[in-house]
């Protein structure tokens, strides 16, 4: 049996302030009293919208990715198609389905919700909501904005692994992810 004198508490806020209020980021700074009594009066939160991630499995066994510049990181990355839940949007599912289509031009008719997952829980405040697309199809071209130039990417369901592995496939989400459908697929 746990001591609960030693069990995690949560940490009271006394005071928050939005220190960065941009439309591309958020950065929130607090106040807080941990459970000792030990006040710490500058511990910064980024405020960033959920997200969601969709592994796209067309009917002839290939896996749909995107491959894409990302500026904080300054390379080119293999992920799978996702982004924001704009503010509009009351669920996730409708995210998914939007983001799929506007970065790949593929849709399906029956998005499977696998997971709930939290990012990075000490900084950050967003989740991540990860999709399985069955049957997915092309049906347009892509929609991308201003700032997106996207690579639609076709691999082997057989491939994803090996990709991830070896580093192909390096950003955190989309290894998560690919591990998860891979594991429900049997593969």
């Amino acid at each position: 049996m746990s001591d609960k004198s030693k069990a995690p508490q949560p940490w009271k806020i006394r005071k928050s302030d939005m220190v960065v209020d941009e439309k591309w980021y958020k950065l929130r700074r607090d106040e807080v009293e941990l459970p000792n009594g030990h006040v710490m009066d500058d511990y910064y939160v980024s405020v960033r919208p959920n997200v969601v991630l969709v592994f796209p499995l067309t009917e002839d066994g290939h896996v749909i990715f995107v491959r894409q510049y990302k500026h904080a990181a300054g390379n080119i990355f293999i992920e799978l198609p996702g982004g924001v839940i704009d503010d509009h949007e009351t669920e996730p599912l409708e995210a998914a389905h939007r983001e799929l289509l506007e970065e790949t031009g593929y849709t399906c008719e029956h998005l499977e919700p696998l997971l709930e997952v939290i990012d990075n829980p000490t900084k950050d405040t967003n989740k991540i909501y990860y999709f399985m697309a069955r049957n997915a199809c092309q049906v347009a071209e892509q929609d991308l904005d201003i700032s997106e130039h996207i690579e639609v990417l076709k691999v082997p369901l057989q491939e994803v692994e090996s990709m991830v592995t070896s580093g192909q496939i390096n950003v955190a989400g989309s290894i998560a992810l690919c591990l998860l459908a891979l594991r429900k697929l049997g593969v």
